[in-house]
């Protein structure tokens, strides 16, 4: 084991601000790739985005979920495939220290260490003598090009109990690459398929879904990370949310960026920047952007405060923090769409950055964890005294 010496929020954000250029540039190469380029992945490396969800005494910064946010942001205005692979990676490396010691033991020894996953429970499981063997397949695995492990769900059946999803950590290695990732939006990411043909994981290499969906409990919580001290799902919202926030940004600079050299065709305008219409889409995409922001925030000063204090979640917290999740997402979406809606048709060209940016948040927008609807229709049940109709909260 090793430790390291952790680097403040803003000396990290720094680093991964300073990578814009090269991370804009390689953007054009993953969108037409359907891949981040390896170089991204050894400036992501060098800048530590990967250390920040993996624990100290292997080396990593256990940073916060608001660091994470800021990162992802900074990130998402240069490019949100670059954003989002990286948020997810964040997710699944957190989960992988709520298993035994010895295993995490073997999956940190990896330097920067990369760990893709799924929440979805789309493979089935048996028993076998030492631990279970899986087959199925999982879709949308963003980052899987470039990862080391991937956390996986299947649900076990046979034995003694019922049926029970189960978390499990594999070695990428161990499965089937489906390049099937066609996609109008996010296509950098190469968020392939991944299968497993009776693969065997040892008992040590998996738990059951809803003991990993609490995070850590009792006595060994207290006393460990605090960032362990929160469950799974606010935690995922947290750490995925600072993609869109970094997409709408970039969507503001990209419009003025553009504005002086634009008129209106057709019409009296010579300059665009003199029209009261784009006075008005300006401030308000301005203003739905400041509010996806206060719903970052808040999210992540949820998580962050309540890890702090060691405190439980009650299920109307945990309902809202998915509902902020979804609004940012949603306003992200709408600001994006403004300044989109704003460009003109030159801007359908490739090589205008704004409508990859309106193609990715879309995308982002249509991800189950990330839905607005979704989650707003979850907080609204949820304070109107009904039982939640999920396990994803």
């Amino acid at each position: 084991m090793t430790t390291t010496d952790t680097p403040k929020r803003e000396e990290i954000v720094a680093r991964v601000t300073d990578l814009a250029p090269l991370l804009r540039k390689n953007g054009v190469q993953a969108e037409r790739e359907r891949r981040l380029p390896d170089e991204t992945i050894e400036a992501l490396a060098d800048a530590g985005v990967f250390k920040l969800r993996v624990p100290k005494r292997f080396g990593g910064y256990e940073a916060d979920t608001r660091t994470l946010a800021d990162v992802a942001t900074a990130l998402g205005r240069a490019d949100g495939a670059t954003a989002w692979t990286a948020s997810v990676y964040w997710i699944p490396t957190w989960m992988a220290g709520l298993f035994p010691e010895a295993v995490q033991e073997e999956v940190f020894s990896t330097p920067n260490v990369r760990i893709c996953g799924t929440l979805s429970p789309s493979a089935m499981a048996v028993p076998a003598d030492g631990g279970i063997v899986v087959n199925g397949k999982w879709g949308f695995i963003s980052g899987a090009l470039h990862s080391h492990w991937q956390e996986i769900i299947a649900v076990l059946v046979g034995g003694d109990g019922p049926p029970m999803p189960v978390m499990a950590l594999v070695r990428t290695s161990e499965l089937q690459i489906v390049d099937d990732w066609h996609t109008s939006g996010l296509r950098g990411t190469g968020s392939v398929s991944t299968v497993a043909q009776d693969l065997f994981v040892p008992a040590e290499r998996f738990l059951p879904l809803p003991v990993a969906l609490q995070g850590r409990s009792g006595p060994d919580a207290a006393g460990g990370p605090a960032m362990y001290r929160a469950p799974l799902l606010p935690v995922a919202s947290a750490s995925s949310v600072g993609t869109v926030l970094g997409l709408a940004r970039a969507a503001g600079e990209t419009f003025l960026e553009r504005l002086p050299e634009r008129k209106i065709t057709y019409t009296g305008y010579e300059k665009q920047a003199e029209a009261p219409l784009t006075h008005r889409q300006v401030a308000e995409a301005e203003l739905k952007t400041d509010e996806a922001e206060f719903h970052v925030h808040r999210l992540t000063a949820q998580v962050d405060d309540k890890s702090a204090g060691g405190q439980p979640w009650s299920l109307a917290e945990r309902a809202r923090a998915r509902a902020d999740l979804g609004a940012a997402c949603r306003l992200a979406r709408e600001a994006v769409g403004i300044l989109a809606g704003a460009s003109g048709g030159s801007s359908l060209y490739d090589d205008v950055p704004i409508q990859r940016i309106a193609r990715d948040v879309q995308a982002v927008n249509l991800h189950a964890l990330m839905n607005p609807d979704t989650n707003t229709e979850l907080y609204g049940r949820i304070l109107c005294g009904l039982e939640a109709d999920t396990l994803y909260l």
